[in-house]
């Protein structure tokens, strides 16, 4: 599988770093932490990069103390502020009735692969779940939702670098894979909205809706089909 053409080589390389940025931005429980040496060396097999580095450091932070502390800080900066927020269509479409038809995008996007994802009680919009369908099941559908959204993973990028989370360098890395520098601001981003964003730039970042929420629809719990492990 290949995410962009002209790109021969690196697509293994991607999918390793979008499974690591995936796992580094879901909930750390023990046993993600005890898979830090493994991601190390999986990235280590990449070697440095503008995507590799930042995703050292994200390690570095899970790593770096009582799992307690680590939790703790997740769960402030993602489960209680908005500005943070994992749901890439959160940006795009807020609390508006188009949020239904994209959730429902996404889920079509996962069965078009041949995978019917557990969700855990999230949206399908979750940032790692997207990032894990991208590494495991189908890199050019990912790739696309990816740069889809990619003025919501701009926003979300420069919110984490403004707090200075040590989450930060999980968005940079994955920004980094897709073609084009990053925008160096919200307007810049706003920019790319206009020009490449799904949804009209308008509509980035309403208020208020609730990422939290369950989807009003029951999704089928079943095991990624044909996905490596």
């Amino acid at each position: 599988m290949i995410g962009l053409r002209r790109r021969a080589a690196p697509v293994a390389d991607d999918r390793v770093v979008h499974l690591v940025a995936g796992r580094c931005l879901d909930y750390p429980t023990a046993e993600l932490v005890a898979e830090v040496p493994a991601m190390r060396r999986a990235l280590a097999e990449r070697g440095p990069s503008p995507a590799t580095t930042p995703l050292a450091e994200v390690l570095d932070h899970l790593g770096s103390g009582p799992l307690a502390d680590v939790q703790r800080t997740y769960v402030d900066t993602f489960d209680l502020s908005r500005k943070h927020a994992l749901y890439l269509s959160y940006w795009t479409d807020g609390d508006t009735r188009r949020r239904g038809e994209v959730l429902g995008r996404f889920k079509t996007a996962y069965r078009s692969s041949g995978a019917v994802v557990d969700t855990h009680g999230e949206l399908p919009d979750y940032l790692p779940m997207v990032l894990e369908f991208a590494a495991r099941v189908d890199a050019d559908a990912g790739r696309t939702i990816l740069q889809d959204y990619r003025p919501s993973l701009e926003l979300l990028r420069i919110a984490l670098q403004e707090r200075q989370s040590p989450y930060a360098g999980a968005v940079v890395a994955v920004c980094a894979t897709l073609p084009g520098d990053s925008p160096a601001d919200r307007a810049a981003v706003m920019e790319m909205v206009g020009m490449t964003g799904p949804h009209p730039s308008e509509s980035v970042g309403l208020e208020p809706y609730d990422p939290r929420l369950p989807p009003l629809q029951p999704i089928p719990s079943a095991a990624s089909s044909g996905a490596p492990s």
